[in-house]
């Protein structure tokens, strides 16, 4: 196996555990055993296991927002309908099993006042997801404040719905959204 297929594996398995069991419950040897490569071969791919959790959550941060993005832009709708379906996204990834909440938020907990690389990539997902949303809400023709209160009501509604197991946080902020929307507009 080449070093591109060993990584992917080795990031495979690292997400699926440090995501469905947190990171520090995790060890390397728990990922060498779900990804199948030696022990050897994974210290070579990733030095230490903060080396391997800031390549696991700029991943999932990669991939994360590029399905976000990928939804709303199959939108052929108005501005508004599109800032709107960023919680109907939010609601089918509530509905996965398996969700667990953000895993920047999660790692963020666990680890982000003593890993200043999981501390930074925490921030720069939660930053450029506020900066996507903001770029839609604008579009929509609402100010740039609207859309950091939008972001906010998503944030809210994962962290709800990583509480209580229910996808509703994503149709009551939807819902808020709209309402915020309408005024911010009117205005």
């Amino acid at each position: 196996m080449d070093d591109g297929e060993a990584r992917a594996r080795v990031l495979d398995a690292a997400e699926e555990l440090f995501y469905g069991r947190g990171i520090q419950a995790v060890g390397m040897d728990a990922v060498r055993g779900a990804s199948g490569v030696t022990l050897r071969r994974l210290y070579q791919l990733f030095p230490s296991k903060g080396a391997l959790v800031e390549a696991y959550l700029l991943r999932r941060d990669a991939r994360w927002r590029a399905e976000l993005a990928a939804y709303v832009d199959a939108m052929d709708a108005p501005p508004r309908e599109r800032v709107l379906a960023v919680f109907d996204w939010l609601r089918g990834w509530f509905e996965e099993p398996g969700f667990r909440g953000c895993a920047f938020v999660n790692s963020f907990g666990e680890l982000g006042a003593t890993s200043p690389e999981v501390a930074g990539a925490a921030r720069r997902h939660k930053e450029e997801f506020f900066r996507y949303v903001t770029g839609l809400v604008s579009a929509a023709g609402a100010p740039d404040a609207a859309g950091r209160h939008v972001a906010l009501l998503a944030e809210g509604a994962m962290t709800t719905a990583a509480l209580t197991g229910s996808s509703a946080p994503a149709r009551e902020a939807r819902e808020a959204a709209a309402a915020l929307l309408d005024a911010a507009v009117r205005r």
